[in-house]
């Protein structure tokens, strides 16, 4: 059976959480899309961990763990952060890379920075990993895939068609050094070696797992939000964000893609700029980040300060369903056992009217938050095992986000550690 484990708004929802506990079940874990620039947070016996490119099925010794064909692959980065993983006492995991991944390049991550750079102030808040750069050239059809490397004369050839286009906007727009094809040459040399013992045909070997009945779960990075035709546009991510590009980035028919797990804050966070209607700001904001998450709320990979928010019920109902929602994991709900009120957007005002849809971004731009006020459980609910034995007002709450979003909430996670899940029925048909 194929799952897929997504987000439902900005990214940061608790997906690397709910990935770990869901691939103890899993003989394949598979990221789908994205890079090194958002991270999955985990804690397990082993520790914490802020996994960047990694699968998050690697802290288990049964499951293989694949980097997909739709993934921006950073070898350095990858085998960094495997090593990393490694030396903290967690065995090698198995893993494999698609053939057909793209690679990014050294320059893919300078023309991220020097972007940024000449933005300034309207910068889109890159994490300069080289990621809009990076999907740029696979779709201009100038990116180099993983098989490339096993050929050098062909290599060679396409970095040389490559950099006088480069080159150009280098010297005339960034006004940068050149790009040095035989330096560039050696790097990837040096990817080959790393990469050559775990490269395979992965579409092929998932075809195969399907047949055999293996339990595939598929991770996607950020959320819906972020997605380049459904999300905020501009200020999203280069690549699908949604479960469906999940038949995609890893080369699997979609109908096989049998649940989907969407998961969704009990409060709102995001990095990065972008609209984001129930933002929360001063002390009320800081309260909230301090204790959110375990530690904090701070990007996994950035460590910047996140953008706090209350419980958004219209951008997360348009994210379970662009997502094709069978089950929503409901996070971090622990967090607000300080609260005696605990605010709830359902809906936004634009222009006067009022609307439970999640609008284009020009008029999400002008959308102010519309408020209800729950009564919160003011006590810690860390350690309950079963949805019974929740404060009244919290399972309140969660069934009035239920109601709001029309999607199942069948898991709640209220704390940090992988055991801190409880499963339940949802009320919902």
């Amino acid at each position: 059976m194929v799952k897929a484990i997504v987000g439902a708004n900005w990214g940061d929802e608790g997906k690397g959480k709910m990935t770990d506990m869901l691939a103890c079940n899993a003989d394949i874990v598979i990221r789908f899309q994205g890079g090194a620039n958002a991270g999955h947070t985990i804690v397990n016996d082993y520790g914490k961990f802020a996994l960047h490119t990694l699968p998050s099925g690697v802290f288990n010794s049964n499951t293989t763990n694949i980097i997909g064909n739709g993934v921006a692959l950073n070898i350095p980065v990858f085998f960094n952060e495997l090593k990393e993983v490694v030396s903290r006492d967690v065995p090698m995991p198995k893993i494999l890379i698609s053939d057909r991944c793209q690679i990014v390049m050294p320059y893919h991550i300078a023309f991220d920075e020097y972007e940024e750079e000449r933005l300034g102030k309207s910068s889109f808040g890159s994490t300069k990993s080289g990621i809009a750069p990076f999907y740029s050239d696979k779709y201009a059809k100038i990116g180099i895939q993983v098989q490339e490397l096993f050929d050098e004369k062909s290599l060679r050839e396409h970095l040389e068609r490559i950099a006088p286009q480069k080159n150009v906007i280098l010297e005339h727009l960034y006004h940068k050094p050149a790009l040095d094809i035989d330096a560039l040459m050696e790097t990837l040399k040096e990817y080959k070696e790393m990469v050559e013992p775990y490269v395979c045909d992965v579409s092929l070997y998932l075809d195969n797992a399907i047949k055999e009945g293996k339990e595939i779960l598929l991770e996607g990075q950020l959320g819906t939000l972020k997605d380049p035709d459904h999300g905020i546009y501009p200020m999203v991510t280069s690549s699908s964000t949604l479960a469906s590009y999940g038949a995609i980035g890893t080369g699997i028919p979609p109908y096989e893609i049998k649940q989907i797990v969407t998961v969704c804050k009990a409060y709102s966070s995001a990095v990065g700029a972008g609209a984001f209607v129930s933002e929360i700001f001063g002390e009320e904001a800081d309260e909230l980040r301090r204790r959110g998450g375990d530690g904090g709320e701070y990007g996994a990979t950035t460590g910047r300060p996140r953008r706090m928010g209350w419980f958004d019920c219209v951008a997360s109902k348009y994210g379970c369903r662009l997502q094709g929602t069978t089950d929503v994991a409901f996070t971090v709900l622990d967090v607000l056992g300080y609260l005696e009120k605990i605010p709830v957007c359902v809906g936004y005002e634009i222009d006067g009217e009022v609307t439970t849809d999640f609008p284009t971004t020009v008029k999400l731009e002008k959308a102010k938050p519309v408020l209800k006020v729950l009564d919160g459980w003011m006590c810690d609910i860390r350690g309950i095992k079963t949805y019974e034995e929740l404060p009244e007002n919290c399972r309140k709450y969660i069934e009035f986000c239920e109601e709001q979003i029309g999607y199942p909430i069948t898991y709640v996670s209220n704390g940090p550690k992988r055991e801190d899940i409880i499963k339940r029925k949802s009320a919902l048909k």
